[in-house]
């Protein structure tokens, strides 16, 4: 009757002795002595699948405490452990490091990922090299397993990899050895229009992103030379033919899996060279516009109102060269015939008031008066506060008010052969050039005498006047009287224009 074997382990274990009559047990003392205090895990396996040593190191890399919790043989390995390949695929039993060197199998840098059946929270990243170890004979007497912790490694590296996929700021990486590009971020794709296939793998020669670089020879020494490369504009080609991006490019070195590599990274200046280009056409637009302009302008920088820019206008009409008055401060200048002028414009202007056509009297380089319209409102140019300043010359326009309001002055004097329409006509255009004047005198008259001029200018006659204020007439005569007296006029026609121009209608 067959004896019942224990377990399937023991049976295998007792048919190895068998196979081997009379092994003598192998003395590992010093070997073990040797590799104790190795960086490395190291676990020793027996021809026979027991598991018979493993130092502290390979202990702390499992998360156990004695080698004993390894399991006594393989088997109990394989069923405690449960060991991922890096691409997410779990090894199947004679895939574990353990039974491949048992199998005969020396291999080096094999990464699994770790598990215990035990402990769901466990989690360790092992590099496993297999050894065989023979005696004088060249039998196999022990089996080695060295195992390297690289847990922390690849979790700094998963962090890199989510942190180099998430960044916006467009980014590649080069591997020196090669010259090619092995990883790059969305960033990049998305700035540049390119797809992941046509930018992994291939040369820095392919997609040169140091094209047109500042002193590129120097980028391209520190790139040989695996150091920084400090930010510098530089030129990108893009996917579509005959098109370019402007970028801020820098590189920095790094490693990945013990190789040298630079990390390049981008900043799109498309934007801001799009906007420079605009700001310059803008610019010399404004220029050409305030050089040619037919009316006096100026350009002062606030708030100091100093003088940076005159125009051939200005020049023209004023007399002062730009290259005489360019840097002083207005005021210096002594454009204005009444300081106050100045002293109101740089007031309003600081206050972020616009002036619109204020009626202002400035200085000729020679001493002449020139009456002009003066505008000014703050700009921002180049970066610089200032104020663009517009005159318009209105000398001739204000002589030409005065004679004509001297020429009706002289025409009205004897103003009884024109019509009630005639009159009011000529009334209102000399008020217009004597408006400071065109209340003066009527304080001076009584309620019933503005009631009786009021009535004059509206062409009623002595009748109709006593009728609307129900008076006799020789009253109303007594009133027209008294009231030519106090306006100084001595008829009728007269009385109407120095009502008029004082707005006496509105009473």
């Amino acid at each position: 009757m067959p004896v019942p074997w224990e377990d399937d382990a023991t049976h295998r274990a007792m048919i190895a002795m068998d196979a081997v009559p009379n092994t003598p047990r192998v003395d590992r003392h010093q070997l073990e002595q040797l590799i104790a205090g190795l960086a490395e895990g190291v676990v020793l396996i027996d021809p026979d699948r027991s598991i018979v040593w493993a130092n502290d190191m390979a202990l702390e890399m499992h998360g156990i405490d004695a080698a004993s919790d390894l399991g006594s043989e393989v088997d109990q390995y394989v069923d405690r452990f449960i060991l991922t390949y890096r691409n997410h695929h779990r090894l199947k039993p004679d895939q574990y490091p353990a039974e491949r060197v048992l199998d005969g199998q020396e291999f080096r840098d094999v990464v699994v990922e770790v598990t215990r059946a035990d402990d769901e929270d466990f989690f360790r990243i092992h590099q496993v090299r297999g050894l065989i170890l023979t005696n004088s004979s060249g039998s196999r007497e022990s089996l080695v397993l060295v195992i390297q912790d690289l847990t922390r490694q690849f979790s700094a590296q998963e962090r890199f990899e989510r942190a180099f996929n998430a960044n916006p700021a467009p980014a590649l990486i080069c591997q020196l050895s090669s010259l090619q590009y092995i990883k790059v971020n969305q960033g990049f794709l998305e700035m540049t229009g390119y797809d992941r296939e046509a930018v992994i793998d291939h040369s820095i020669y392919e997609l040169d992103v140091l094209e047109n670089a500042e002193d590129r020879e120097g980028a391209i020494r520190c790139l040989q030379e695996w150091s920084t490369i400090s930010q510098r504009e530089a030129v990108l080609r893009l996917p579509l033919k005959g098109t370019e991006k402007f970028v801020i490019v820098a590189g920095q070195p790094i490693e990945i899996e013990e190789e040298h590599c630079m990390l390049f990274t981008f900043i799109d200046l498309d934007a801001r060279k799009k906007a420079e280009t605009s700001l310059a056409q803008s610019e010399e637009r404004f220029s050409k516009a305030f050089c040619l302009a037919p009316v006096p302008m100026m350009l002062c920088a606030l708030p100091e109102l100093r003088v940076l820019e005159v125009n051939a206008a200005f020049t023209a009409a004023l007399g002062y060269a730009a290259n005489d008055i360019a840097g002083m401060p207005l005021s210096e200048v002594h454009l204005w015939k009444d300081g106050k002028h100045h002293r109101e414009l740089q007031h309003k202007l600081g206050a972020g008031e616009v002036i619109r056509s204020q009626e202002v009297s400035l200085q000729t380089s020679s001493g002449t008066v020139m009456d002009c319209l003066f505008s000014a409102e703050a700009a921002l140019i180049q970066d610089q506060a200032c104020a663009l300043c517009v005159m318009q010359d209105i000398t001739d326009r204000k002589r030409s008010e005065m004679d004509l309001v001297a020429a009706i002055d002289a025409v009205m004097k004897d103003a009884s052969w024109f019509t009630q329409t005639v009159m009011e006509k000529l009334a209102q255009v000399r008020q217009t050039g004597n408006e400071p004047h065109a209340t003066q005198g009527l304080v001076d008259l009584t309620p019933r005498e503005r009631e009786v001029l009021t009535l004059i200018c509206k062409g009623h006659n002595d009748e109709s006047i006593a009728a609307t204020l129900k008076l006799s007439r020789n009253t109303v005569r007594n009133h027209v009287a008294t009231l030519y007296g106090k306006i100084g006029v001595n008829r009728r026609s007269a009385a109407v224009v120095w009502g008029r121009e004082r707005g006496i209608v509105s009473y």
